[in-house]
């Protein structure tokens, strides 16, 4: 089964300082028929204005990834890590027992977009934890290039859950196939461009889709495209 969902069917907000699209329930947005896609509880498109961003806030037991696409993203906690985060680097934060975070835009002039996304861990009351990672913006041309995942890597942060985060890029009329277990999901977002998949389902910029009951997917780009997959339990 393959949902696709448009982006103009998210839950869109301005708040000046914040802009953005919330793809499950979240704040102000709730709806009991979109709280969940297995472990995944947010798929948020934030954009921060200059200089502002989220105070100090309090997380437990939730796995959130952060994805700069644009702009600069400086993150501060209560265990002491410092870091600023651009295009081609990764936050991971394993809230566990308990954390307090904040999160700023780090330019006074320009605004940053990021890809804030939620996981349920595989176990309750882990010791919190945060990293940092980056890839190689090039070498996702033609590929799908794992950036979160159970085991980690060099460029690869560490979650604790069994799921990992793809980033691709394909040029027009370019095809990809991912394979993957039986009884496994997929999450699929076209960040820029225009994607195919199996010859049917077209996800224009800003669309999802929640892939289920399938071992392989074919993609083909329309149009040169940045996207990613999720695999999940």
């Amino acid at each position: 089964m393959i949902k696709v969902i448009p982006s103009d069917a998210r839950s869109s907000f301005d708040r000046g300082w914040l802009r953005g699209s919330h793809s499950f329930s979240f704040g102000e947005y709730q709806d009991p028929e979109n709280t969940a896609f297995g472990p995944m509880r947010v798929a948020n498109d934030d954009v921060i204005a200059p200089g502002r961003g989220f105070g100090a806030h309090p997380h437990s037991d939730m796995e959130i990834v952060s994805i700069v696409l644009n702009g600069k993203l400086r993150h501060e906690d209560n265990l002491g890590n410092v870091a600023v985060t651009a295009f081609g680097g990764i936050q991971r934060m394993s809230a566990g027992s308990g954390m307090i975070h904040t999160e700023h835009n780090a330019s006074d002039t320009e605004e940053v977009r990021l890809l804030q996304l939620w996981f349920m861990p595989h176990t309750k009351g882990l010791q919190p934890s945060y990293e940092t990672t980056s890839f190689d913006p090039a070498a996702l041309a033609g590929k799908l290039v794992p950036i979160v995942s159970p085991d980690g890597g060099p460029r690869v942060a560490t979650i604790h859950q069994d799921m990992t985060i793809y980033l691709g890029r394909l040029t027009k009329d370019e095809t990809l196939t991912f394979n993957q277990d039986t009884g496994r999901r997929m999450y699929i977002f076209s960040i820029e461009g225009k994607l195919e998949l199996n010859g049917e389902h077209l996800l224009n910029e800003g669309d999802t889709a929640r892939v289920e009951q399938r071992d392989s997917i074919e993609l083909q780009a329309k149009e040169d495209t940045f996207y990613m997959i999720i695999d999940l339990p």
